[in-house]
């Protein structure tokens, strides 16, 4: 090994169906951190996430519990374990959860969903876009359009859906934050169609940010690294996610709970001067972009 670089990390060999289900991970990732409570910086606040159930998601949603916010997720019926997880740990640590299951590629689920966090908590103050899914191919001709329509429906059109119907009830000093991915800016071989989403959304980000600005709206993204979630267990071979994450410069994946402060950060009024741009925790990759 050469000097000065990290260990490699190595992960238990395991393999799981899609959407893949946290509670059924060997090693479950890190989702919770008593800094996320250190100052109420979203008190106040009320947040829809989408993909909260498991993995950043779940992370997310319990950081803004824990920083004041009443939180809404949305998540598949089949993760609703899951989803019942995190509502129950945000209810044990004094928080709002309100659980929204269905399929965000139908745009008449995602505008009910907008409405149930409404009417849930008489506002809303801060979306956040993260629900993603994705299919390994080795080969363009393996992805099938079938597949390509049903990544981009659910990583990029959910968005549009939300955001549609969020605007109708968001005032000024909303926050959107949308999940893009260090793929957006490197890119993946065995990604085509899921790194094409989310080079997608980091123009979405920029053009709605300035869309919305005379709104006083802001619009951010997070574009992670490898992160240790559900998502990676459900897609990957069990040889590929045993080293998952081990060739990122600090030589391993990140857990969720190292990423949601971003999110935090980005829903707060301390980035009142940000918008249209995006956060890299990525492990220490230098991306350009």
């Amino acid at each position: 090994m050469q000097k000065g670089k990290p260990k490699r990390k190595i992960h238990p060999r395991q393999s799981q169906r899609k959407p893949g289900l946290e509670h059924k991970m060997k090693e479950p990732p890190a989702f919770d951190s008593v800094l996320f409570g250190k100052a109420l910086r979203l008190e106040g606040k009320a947040a829809l996430i989408t993909g909260g159930d498991s993995g950043i998601g779940r992370s997310v949603a319990v950081a803004f519990a824990r920083n004041g916010a009443d939180v809404a997720i949305c998540y598949l019926p089949e993760e609703e374990e899951d989803a019942r997880t995190t509502q129950e740990h945000i209810h044990a640590i004094g928080g709002k959860c309100v659980l929204i299951p269905g399929d965000l590629s139908r745009e008449a689920h995602c505008k009910r969903a907008v409405e149930k966090a409404y009417k849930a908590f008489g506002k809303l103050d801060v979306l956040v876009n993260n629900a993603a899914t994705h299919y390994p191919a080795e080969n363009i001709k393996d992805i099938s359009a079938e597949q390509l329509k049903r990544t981009f429906e659910i990583n990029v059109f959910s968005m549009f859906y939300l955001v549609t119907a969020a605007l109708e009830m968001m005032k000024a000093g909303g926050s959107i934050i949308n999940t893009s991915s260090v793929t957006a800016y490197r890119g993946s071989a065995h990604l085509l169609d899921y790194s094409a989403t989310k080079g997608a959304i980091v123009s979405f980000t920029r053009s709605l940010a300035a869309a919305l600005a005379d709104k006083k709206i802001r619009v951010n993204a997070v574009a992670p690294g490898p992160v240790w979630t559900p998502l990676i267990v459900s897609s990957m071979k069990p040889k590929d996610i045993a080293v998952f994450g081990s060739d990122s410069p600090m030589g391993r994946a990140g857990q969720p709970s190292e990423i949601a402060p971003c999110y935090v950060f980005l829903a707060s009024d301390e980035s009142s001067f940000i918008s249209g741009q995006v956060l890299h925790p990525n492990g220490g990759e230098v991306v350009n972009g």
